[in-house]
């Protein structure tokens, strides 16, 4: 079956209804069969689901043989049903007892692959950040709501980071005006493959539905340097930013900022990297703001920050990092402490498949999370454009920047036969 025919074949099938419904009070011990496709951020996925109860890895698939045969030993070892592998993921999604997929692909693939999956019945679960483009933020959003399926966003604090916020929107620290998150980092230069694919990659299925780009050779940025490429990836703030953001404008009450600016830019290293490894990204929601700030090739040892993110309100600063917070008073003396739950990546995997089993609210349902994304996005915009990105803060529909509205959809488009649609 090729790419088209299938994207022909689910829609007429949701068209009919034909899609059944997964989840539902009485399935509220069922056990829940999965695949995991990419095998790089995935193998974290095998290995949290892996301690899931009643959760049965049913799939991996990957288009590296060696990684694949890897994942495979290791839940083979691991898990009483045996586990298939496969390269091409498109080859599992008629299994009706397959109740969800979890998608561990370059940013490239996250919006088509879950529409894919979408149609064929399954929920799903993406990993940050969700879409390559803005256009394909709207889009995953819309399909989920269309075809009826649970998609969880793999921005982890937001199980993680629960009872911090709660304690901020509680008055912890008073009316909140100003976030800050941070992103340190020691990157080299670029596409030195320190870690090359297997010789045996299939990198037609990698690529997926993205075009060649005549000026860069992408088989020398498998399986990792595709981050810092426009036609690939969306920078650090499409790769970690999106992680402290998220985290921002939920503390914050926002949903769209009204003016998004980056300055920054490549200081490191002359090479062929495209996306900045240094600057601050800056949002003003109107009654508060925030700011990212970036500095991917020098790990800026000498500062030491609070936190991850740091709130500032009116009665003093709050610092949260990870499950754990801490609560200085306006003149910076620490006042108190606290630390949530926690649980790692089986907490918030764990809170998708509850989901799926009737027992839960998703705690980043996909329009929430490509929210945050949005900032990601508007960011990268402002960076590409060398502009205020404004927009409408109840849609996210940029305003007045033709420039910037260039680089709303994917720059060149999809190959033919894989765009995607709902």
């Amino acid at each position: 079956m090729n790419r088209r025919t299938f994207f022909h074949q689910t829609s007429v099938l949701a068209a009919a209804s034909a899609l059944p419904k997964l989840y539902a009070a009485d399935a509220a011990g069922k056990k829940v069969k999965v695949a995991v496709v990419a095998l790089g951020r995935g193998m974290q996925h095998v290995q949290a689901l892996l301690k899931l109860p009643n959760v049965e890895i049913a799939y991996l698939a990957e288009v590296d043989p060696k990684r694949l045969e890897a994942g495979l030993k290791v839940v083979n070892d691991t898990q009483k049903v045996s586990c298939v592998g496969v390269k091409d993921f498109l080859t599992i999604l008629d299994d009706k007892t397959l109740d969800a997929v979890f998608i561990a692909t370059p940013n490239f693939w996250h919006t088509p692959a879950a529409l894919l999956c979408m149609q064929a019945g399954k929920h799903v679960y993406v990993e940050k950040p969700g879409s390559q483009n803005a256009q394909e933020a709207e889009m995953i959003v819309a399909a989920s709501k269309k075809y009826d399926r649970l998609v969880q966003m793999g921005n982890q604090r937001r199980t993680w980071m629960k009872e911090a916020i709660e304690a901020l929107h509680g008055g912890a620290i008073g009316p909140v005006r100003f976030g800050r998150g941070f992103y340190y980092n020691t990157r080299k230069s670029v596409a030195t493959n320190e870690k090359p694919a297997s010789p045996d990659i299939d990198y037609d299925l990698w690529q997926g539905p993205v075009p060649d780009d005549v000026k860069h050779d992408f088989k020398k940025l498998a399986h990792y340097d595709w981050h810092w490429f426009w036609h690939w990836g969306n920078g650090e703030l499409g790769n970690n930013g999106i992680h402290t953001l998220d985290i921002l404008r939920w503390g914050l009450k926002g949903d769209y900022p009204l003016r998004t600016t980056y300055n920054g830019g490549r200081y490191f290293y002359q090479d062929a990297q495209e996306t900045p490894d240094t600057g601050t990204a800056v949002y003003d929601f109107g009654h508060a703001g925030c700011e990212w700030v970036q500095s991917s090739s020098h790990p800026r040892a000498a500062e030491k920050p609070l936190a991850e993110v740091i709130f500032y309100g009116d009665n003093g600063t709050m610092g949260i990092a990870r499950d754990s917070w801490t609560i200085y008073d306006p003149k910076g003396a620490e006042i108190s402490k606290g630390k949530g739950a926690g649980g790692g990546d089986p907490a918030h995997m764990g809170n998708f498949i509850e989901a799926i089993r009737g027992n839960a609210k998703l705690n980043s349902p996909i329009d929430e999370g490509q929210k945050s994304t949005m900032m990601c996005h508007l960011g990268n915009m402002a960076y590409r454009t060398n502009t205020v990105v404004k927009c409408d803060p109840k849609t996210g529909k940029v305003l007045d920047n033709a420039e910037a509205l260039k680089l709303w959809g994917r720059d060149g488009g999809y190959r033919k036969g894989w765009e995607p649609k709902i």
